[in-house]
């Protein structure tokens, strides 16, 4: 089935906050829309009210049939207690509601329930529609093309980073929706998924709104793109791709402030000619209200004409103010100026593996030969389920060898962003955890949170209610509280904004310490200046000559 969505004046909020109002948006068979701004402008918001999750504050979402199917697959697997992997993906895939209501319909078909027959025939093209039928061969085929090789009979919960990365690409290539809505799918995707995820998305004939911070997938992906910009509170529309787009925000900016200078120049400019007509005119007044020991009239009656011409030019002036076309001045947009405080250098040797094997279930690496030195910039890349967050576990000595020996060098200091963002994983509120882990007073502690754009309706949070893209910039944060010689990041711009990715890479260009980058970032790969590259495959550790 062929659908359109058509979202008329949606305006969301927090509180008293205003989110974006007025969004308009038609989303048509084949149309891949890609949804940017920055964190907290509301794109998760504006997905889930288009998926029904959500009441706008004003405003409504229709869909062309009404009877369409609306896939919302959330940045989060969300995977719940105890769920299979198989009842995972007919969760995520619809199927499972499907059977349920189908199910429940041919229950009521056999009892003679009036009008069954009609609900009957409604379940069961809506189960045919998504892939009911075929389902079970259909992920066969699927999970073999990632190499998801795990029993579907097993716990989510069990699977390993990679595995549950793969799984949830998997539960959207297994997805038959008429409209797709994706928010960030990349995250966690290894180059080969991210080019089965980009091949997918491109090819889909239903109509698909996404978000994702990752710029080389919208390139490749997105033909329109929609900015939720907060900072200006406007919603902006941009046709012909993200490239596209980058480039005329960057002159719509230009211009905006170019035409708000000119504004505000010609503005200042009768100001000054108005101010200097009134002093000269009152001037005037004062000198011809005076006793003059010139008794001539005319003389008087002259002065006092050029003091009351001179008023009125004054007011001349002021009409031509009130007649410019009033230019707003361009907010300044929130910017997150990072960096990333250094320590004092470590030893020459940062850290060394002889001989290192470790084995976990049927998972083995190595045998590893492997040196850091001071002032390494290692970038680490391999497929999902390779070994590299074993390595990293491995080398920061989290992770004892069954063979061999693993050695960290002296004076090393870690500071890491890890892919799980496990540090900000607590019910404490957010101030006190990042308190705890950075050693700053409360109060110095909300002063750089909020530098990170995480202010006060954030910090007294429980860490683990926020999102990930909060979390994130919390773990950022304490790189800058305090001091580290050796930066290990684990997908660091998984879940960040944009301008944060870009403020990231800055910060990076400036550290003078050893870094150890783990991305399937294209973008930020070819960005950020690394002088070693090491490749983990099948639990093998080689690098680049």
């Amino acid at each position: 089935m062929t659908a359109t969505m058509i979202a008329k004046d949606l305006s969301a909020g927090h509180g008293d906050r205003v989110l974006f109002a007025g969004l308009d948006l038609i989303v048509a068979p084949g149309d891949v829309v890609g949804l940017v701004g920055a964190n907290g402008a509301g794109k998760s918001t504006l997905l889930r009210l288009l998926a029904g999750l959500g009441t706008a504050e004003s405003g409504a979402v229709s869909l062309s049939p009404p009877t369409a199917t609306v896939g919302y697959l959330p940045q989060e697997l969300q995977a719940r207690r105890g769920e299979t992997v198989e009842e995972f993906f007919g969760r995520r895939t619809g199927v499972a509601e499907a059977q349920r209501r189908l199910d429940e319909t041919t229950q009521a078909l056999t009892e003679g329930s009036p009008g069954a027959d009609e609900a009957y025939a409604t379940a069961l093209e809506r189960w045919l529609a998504l892939g009911g039928a075929d389902l079970a061969e259909r992920t066969g085929e699927v999970t073999a093309d990632l190499g998801l090789a795990v029993d579907l009979t097993v716990p989510m919960a069990t699977l390993s980073g990679g595995q549950a990365a793969r799984a949830g690409l998997a539960s959207l290539l297994l997805s038959r929706y008429d409209v797709f809505l994706l928010d960030e799918p990349t995250n966690n995707l290894d180059l080969a998924g991210l080019a089965r995820l980009e091949r997918f998305v491109t090819e889909l004939r239903a109509g698909t709104v996404l978000v994702s911070h990752d710029r080389e997938f919208l390139t490749r992906t997105v033909d329109r793109v929609v900015e939720l910009d907060l900072a200006q509170q406007q919603i902006r529309t941009y046709g012909g791709g993200y490239e596209s787009y980058v480039e005329e925000r960057e002159r719509a900016k230009r211009r905006a402030r170019q035409e708000y200078e000119e504004y505000a120049g010609r503005k200042e400019e009768l100001l000054a000619r108005a101010r200097k007509q009134r002093a000269w005119s009152d001037k005037g007044v004062a000198n011809s209200t005076k006793k003059q020991t010139d008794p001539d009239k005319n003389i008087k009656a002259y002065r006092i004409e050029g003091s009351e011409k001179l008023a009125a030019k004054a007011k001349q002036t002021e009409r031509a103010i009130e007649r410019l076309d009033v230019v707003e001045e361009p907010r300044k947009e929130w910017e997150l100026r990072m960096h990333i405080a250094a320590a004092p250098r470590s030893g020459a040797v940062v850290a060394t593996l002889r001989g290192v094997t470790v084995h976990r279930g049927r998972f083995a690496l190595g045998p590893v030969d492997l040196q850091i030195d001071w002032a390494d910039r290692v970038a680490i890349t391999g497929a999902n389920g390779a070994g590299k967050s074993t390595l990293l576990a491995v080398l920061l000595g989290r992770l004892a060898p069954d063979d061999g020996t693993a050695t960290l060098g002296p004076g090393v200091v870690v500071g890491e962003v890890d892919q799980a963002r496990e540090t900000f994983e607590t019910e404490q509120p957010l101030v006190d955890a990042f308190a705890a882990a950075s050693g700053l007073l409360p109060a110095e502690a909300r002063t750089l949170l909020a530098k990170f754009g995480l202010r006060a309706d954030h910090v007294l949070r429980a860490a683990d209610t926020l999102s990930p893209g909060e979390r994130t910039r919390a773990g950022l944060a304490l790189l800058q509280a305090r001091g580290v010689n050796l930066l290990v990041l684990d997908e660091p711009t998984n879940h960040l904004d944009l301008p944060a990715i870009e403020q990231l890479e800055s910060a990076l260009a400036d550290y003078p310490g050893t870094l150890l980058l783990v991305s399937h970032d294209r973008r930020l790969l070819e960005a950020v200046h690394v002088t070693r590259r090491l490749t983990v495959a099948e639990g093998r550790v080689t690098e680049q000559a």
